[in-house]
């Protein structure tokens, strides 16, 4: 069974060393009180609670999966999921970052970052019960009646209730606009909802006493499109005028999908039946609602991502150690043993630090995004939350897609540095891949995640996002541009900036030629932008361990020669990709359909 250690060290080391997320925070009020010393302990806490409570449940849960009770629509969960929930519960760990009106720690959301991190390096099935709940929180927080706050807050914020963002129907997936599920206004002013979705995560469970379903459904007058959706809260058991649960509601598990991972969270089918629901915002304005916790979801499947990428490295990197297998090519590494440790090979260690950069380098991203949401949230200054959003929509595709396309590459990197053992189940690493082979394809495809970034974020604004992001860039790069020791990391980090330039002027204007100029070189870009990203924050890492690589301290030796593979090995691949995204539309679309 695969082990996991939390990485605390290097989670402080961007938390306080890279970000100084403290200072940072102290210029909002909301957070001026929090202190390193706060912020280690729970994170210390945080880190047992995941690799002694869940890790253990990661394997045998994959094993186990979810049993629907096809009469009563009941889901059983794996063994030990409804306990360990249990103690999440009593630890108060679903309050972390909620706000204190309804009954949270007012914790800021980087420190929450850092907790699901490690428990999806854990147990990410498992995770994903909580992990939804907390975005149906924030979609109530914002767009809810304050009827809805008093009844579903407090109890998401204790995870005495868990919740769901229910989407998808058979017959669409991304284009929420052909959705058919029906809301027929009822005198109470509740409506009755009717339809089917599908694809629902966490969707049925035994794990809560209650689930709050977020559902996206038509009012009989609304106009076609994506124009006429609306959202409603829509309760498992409806709740009673003091809080109490009542009767059961007319919402239910029909079945679970079978699938290629995640095996222990209940992905279901969910068939609503005239359900009780009440309406969340505007009627017809059902997608600005949800687009709060898909925002946030897409955040946290990046970080799903970062998680099974940790986590997956640590064993590899274990095993390479271990394993012996051959002579290495200059002659023997370990003249004691018969062959020497497979770590000494050069591919395996191409690989193994083609996971742990992409860890790290995501771990300084997602850090990064947090922070910005906290300043967005809970800054003083309005222009520096006007700022911090703007960054923080930038980044969002990029968290989402550029991890997730990261965390596939660097697990299945893993499960290679383990030969045939990397393959049986025993040893945990093809659970590794197949769990991170959703995240690529949930809350919103890596597609989708591209025209986002090229499409609205990037061409939408003529750049206003992206030239505050080359800011920072061109900032640091004129500051360390004269100390030769930052060479190798400012030059290629100023050439990939301006490529970047150059690349975003030429798609726009092929764009306002032809459209489909978007969709032909979207999925490049994205690369090329995410790779911006985790070189800007490489060489802020890299200048840090310069700093101190004399310290004694082998973490920032370590962090150093990291630095040094990712500009070596890792982001050439940016040339290839620009290339590929100014080919163009026209070898993509020449060929006739029918010879497809």
């Amino acid at each position: 069974m695969p082990q996991y250690t939390p990485p605390l060290r290097d989670m402080h080391f961007v938390l306080h060393e890279l970000l100084g997320t403290v200072d940072e925070l102290k210029l909002c009020s909301k957070h001026a009180e929090i202190d390193v010393d706060t912020i280690n302990a729970v994170l210390e806490e945080a880190g047992k609670f995941a690799s002694q409570v869940t890790a253990p449940l990661n394997s045998s849960g994959d094993a186990e999966g979810c049993v629907l009770d096809k009469a009563t629509h009941e889901v059983k969960t794996p063994k030990g999921f409804k306990q360990a929930y249990a103690q999440y519960v009593e630890g108060g760990w679903p309050s972390l970052s909620c706000d204190p009106e309804y009954g949270g720690q007012g914790l800021p959301v980087v420190v929450n970052q850092c907790l699901y991190e490690m428990l999806n390096s854990a147990n990410q099935a498992w995770t994903m019960y909580p992990g939804l709940s907390h975005a149906a929180y924030e979609a109530l927080k914002a767009h809810g009646t304050p009827e809805q706050k008093a009844t579903y807050l407090p109890r998401l914020t204790s995870g005495e209730w868990t919740g769901t963002m229910c989407l998808t129907e058979p017959h669409c997936g991304t284009d929420l606009g052909l959705l058919r599920s029906k809301a027929e206004p009822q005198p109470d002013g509740s409506y009755r909802i009717t339809g089917q979705k599908i694809f629902i995560s966490a969707g049925e469970h035994d794990m809560a006493a209650n689930i709050i379903h977020l559902v996206l459904a038509r009012l009989p007058d609304a106009p076609e499109g994506s124009k006429g959706v609306s959202l409603f809260v829509v309760p498992k058991f409806l709740v009673n005028a003091d809080g109490s649960l009542g009767a059961r509601n007319g919402i239910s598990c029909g079945a679970l999908e079978h699938k290629m991972g995640i095996h222990g969270n209940a992905t279901a089918q969910i068939n609503l039946d005239g359900a009780v629901g009440t309406l969340v915002g505007q009627p017809n304005k059902g997608l600005n609602a949800m687009f709060v916790m898909m925002n946030a979801a897409r955040l946290g499947v990046g970080n799903q991502s970062l998680g099974l990428t940790e986590v997956a490295y640590q064993n590899a990197a274990a095993y390479a150690k271990d394993r012996i297998q051959m002579r290495a090519l200059s002659g023997p590494k370990a003249p004691d043993k018969p062959a020497d440790p497979i770590i000494v090979h050069p591919d395996v260690r191409k690989m193994l630090l083609t996971a742990r950069a992409y860890a790290e380098g995501g771990r300084a991203l997602a850090v990064y995004a947090a922070l910005l949401i906290d300043k967005e949230f809970s800054s003083d200054d309005e222009d520096e939350r006007k700022e911090a959003a703007d960054l923080v929509a930038l980044l969002t595709p990029i968290v989402k897609a550029f991890m997730t396309d990261n965390g596939w590459i660097a697990t299945s990197h893993c499960m290679q540095v383990f030969g045939g053992h990397g393959y049986i189940h025993e040893w945990g690493m093809e659970q590794f891949v197949r769990d991170s082979r959703i995240n690529m394809i949930y809350e919103g495809t890596n597609t989708i995640q591209a025209l986002d970034l090229l499409g609205r974020k990037v061409l939408g604004d003529n750049g206003a996002k992206l030239k505050k992001f080359g800011k920072l860039i061109q900032e640091f790069v004129e500051d360390e541009g004269v100390d030769e020791a930052m060479q190798e990391f400012v030059n290629p980090l100023a050439d990939l900036g301006d490529k970047v330039t150059k690349l975003t002027m030429e798609l726009g204007m092929k764009a306002m030629g032809n459209a489909d100029e978007v969709g032909a070189a979207a999925v490049d870009y994205l690369r090329i932008c995410g790779h911006l990203t985790y070189a800007y924050f490489w060489a802020r890492m890299a200048k840090i361990a310069l700093a101190k690589k004399d310290s004694g301290d082998p973490f920032y030796t370590a962090k150093l020669h990291t630095a040094r593979f990712y500009f070596a090995k890792l982001l050439p691949e940016t040339a290839g990709l620009i290339r590929s995204a100014r080919s163009g539309l026209a070898p993509l679309m020449a060929m006739d359909d029918a010879m497809f």
